[in-house]
């Protein structure tokens, strides 16, 4: 099974990113910094972790106040280094675990937290700024760990409590204990310390608060769970209240843990804190990990006995995404038009593998969604090649159209999500045409 090795916790300011990339090691003023991260550093190498789990907020750079979620889980099979302005840092793309993360958002489901989830976004400072500074690196080598990243929507109120942060992290140790492979699995929280970058409070800090808290997160986490966004806001600014973050991390450690290091520097804007925590508990026990796999199943427990049914589940998106990403940029006029114009063309740009090109090439529906292709592709490929919805059923189920027809208590009735733009569709008569049906 996984066990959780110990977690980190670690500011993820630009400061750290800029210090690093900038080789400023030497120079006084950034040294601190350097020092701070060494024995975390050291630790790393020294526990080699197979996954870092990183629990971050994402700074309006891969996610945007279009669709904000609380908590939302990466689950793809590697993390690139966001662009946040001026181009990207000059660090290789990070490998991501996703069968491991499928789980964690399988069991963070079944404990009843509303995640969302994500791949191909890139990750900004939150992520890289700690992580350059935790594990060497280089571009052909890559990073000697996989990383699982987990968001926390913390710039839009209202935003999740600290406690329900807690509350998470009791939650992923369950998740993470349960996973049945052998994992080494460090945990590291982000963010923070004291500071405020708007307003007129901007460059506000409080050290004797930084202090305080990490006093409290070490040894009286319920406290800590227990102040609002507003107390957190007062002590440590509005953009220092982010440090909820930290409480996910160590609520997924024991009760009581083992601080092996911890270091604070305020350099400029924001109180720069470093600590390693390794737990003080015992493995659990075969029944708990028997109960919790029973609890994660029950859902869909029995649905693979249903004949002809493909649940759409993580495992299957992130198998099929680039798939389902090429059929769903057909909503794009743009891309719709060159689809039709040259199906070939639109394969090789979007790099679809030969297998994936010859089951659309084929419309060979079923295939498609045995798969991993969601069912709402398929109809949004129909629209665009003039295939109605009932066409595609009948080719799933290996029928005609008109023996599938036979089955509806409206024979006649076709019809496609197909709007303004759709080319002239032969069965969208009062006299429908049968189309060829390819199953």
């Amino acid at each position: 099974m996984a066990t959780i090795i110990g977690g980190i916790a670690a500011s993820h300011t630009p400061t750290i990113g800029f210090a690093y990339d900038r080789d400023k090691r030497g120079d006084p003023v950034w040294a601190p910094i350097f020092e701070a991260f060494d024995p975390v550093r050291q630790w790393v190498a020294e526990r080699q972790p197979d996954v870092l789990l990183f629990i971050y907020n994402d700074h309006v750079t891969s996610f945007f106040f279009d669709h904000y979620s609380a908590f939302t889980l990466g689950v793809g099979p590697e993390w690139a280094v966001a662009d946040e302005g001026a181009g990207a840092r000059d660090l290789p793309t990070v490998q991501g675990h996703p069968a491991f993360a499928a789980h964690l958002g399988r069991s963070l489901m079944a404990d009843e937290f509303d995640m969302s989830f994500f791949q191909d976004r890139a990750l900004d400072h939150g992520c890289f700024s700690p992580l350059s500074m935790l594990c060497p690196q280089d571009a052909q080598a890559g990073w000697p760990v996989r990383l699982v990243p987990l968001q926390i929507g913390v710039l839009q109120f209202p935003i999740p409590t600290a406690r329900r942060c807690y509350k998470l992290g009791q939650a992923l140790r369950r998740a993470i204990e349960s996973y049945p492979e052998p994992l080494k699995v460090g945990i590291v929280a982000t963010g923070g310390l004291s500071h405020q970058v708007h307003g007129e409070r901007a460059g506000f800090n409080n050290t004797a608060w930084d202090q305080q808290f990490l006093d409290w997160f070490e040894n009286d986490p319920e406290r800590l769970a227990g102040m609002t966004h507003a107390e957190f806001a007062a002590l440590g600014g509005v953009e220092g209240a982010e440090v909820i973050m930290w409480l996910v991390m160590r609520g997924a450690l024991s009760a009581r843990v083992k601080c092996l290091h911890r270091s604070y520097y305020l350099p400029s804007m924001t109180g720069i804190a470093t600590a390693v925590y390794e737990n003080l508990a015992g493995e659990p026990s075969a029944a708990e990990m028997a109960r919790h796999h029973a609890h994660i199943d029950t859902q869909l427990a029995g649905a693979e006995h249903l004949a002809g049914s493909y649940p759409f589940t993580l495992e299957r998106s992130v198998k099929a995404y680039r798939l389902n990403h090429f059929l769903h940029g057909l909503i794009v006029p743009a891309q719709r038009t060159a689809f039709l114009a040259d199906e070939e063309a639109a394969y090789e740009r979007a790099g679809l593998p030969e297998a994936e090109r010859a089951m659309v090439r084929a419309r060979d529906w079923r295939a498609l969604i045995q798969y991993g292709v969601i069912f709402f592709m398929l109809e949004k490929l129909g629209a665009v090649v003039g295939v109605s919805n009932l066409h595609i059923y009948a080719a799933m189920r290996g029928e005609t159209l008109e023996a599938f027809q036979r089955t509806r208590n409206a024979p006649g009735a076709l019809y496609s999500v197909a709007g303004k733009d759709a080319r002239p569709l032969a069965w969208d008569s009062a006299a429908p045409q049968a189309m060829p049906v390819r199953s």
